[in-house]
């Protein structure tokens, strides 16, 4: 890794408000609801309860694909922490879209090899998952690895990814040189 690049993702990492994720397939930035609009840290938005409750107590562990969405877009909310602790919740923790958003959350506070761990999982457990493929790409990049990127986004376009979402974000992030600018 050459030293601009290893600096550049040092503060890359710390600047808060740089958000780098990419949602699945063609979703660009998760709209916003109450949780990111209304409740405070620790919180999520109940619709039951139709209040904000802490997270520990939160009813989204019966439903794990909001409970995806909502860690999804407590991440892209900078609210990693929150994030984390939600994804903690899900019923299956070896669910490859919780995996991803752990490694995604995890790398976006700095942990970056453990980061790197939870995309390794995630693949081991499908690896045909585009989303993790197009953050390890985008981590490589921060590491500056651009080989390694660009071998993510062959393994992307082989596994059908042709114009998805994820193959969109890290084609232009290579093509970029860097992954900032990436906030969906």
């Amino acid at each position: 890794m050459n030293r601009r690049a290893g600096i550049f993702g040092c503060v890359l990492m710390l600047v808060p408000g740089i958000v780098l994720g990419v949602g699945p397939e063609d979703e660009g930035v998760p709209a916003s609801s109450p949780t990111t609009t209304v409740c405070p840290e620790g919180t999520v938005w109940d619709i039951e309860e139709a209040l904000c409750l802490p997270i520990a107590e939160s009813g989204l562990v019966t439903d794990p694909e909001a409970l995806i969405a909502t860690a999804r877009e407590l991440a892209h909310a900078g609210r990693h922490g929150d994030a984390l602790a939600l994804l903690a919740r899900a019923p299956d923790p070896e669910d490859t879209m919780v995996l991803t958003y752990i490694g995604y959350s995890t790398r976006s506070l700095g942990y970056m090899s453990r980061g790197l761990a939870f995309y390794d999982r995630a693949l081991a457990v499908d690896p045909d998952n585009l989303l993790a493929r197009s953050y390890l790409g985008m981590a490589y990049l921060i590491l500056g690895s651009t080989d390694r990127a660009q071998g993510q986004l062959a393994e992307i376009r082989a596994r059908g990814g042709v114009g998805s979402w994820p193959e969109r974000a890290l084609a232009e992030a290579i093509a970029q040189g860097a992954v900032d600018g990436f906030d969906y």
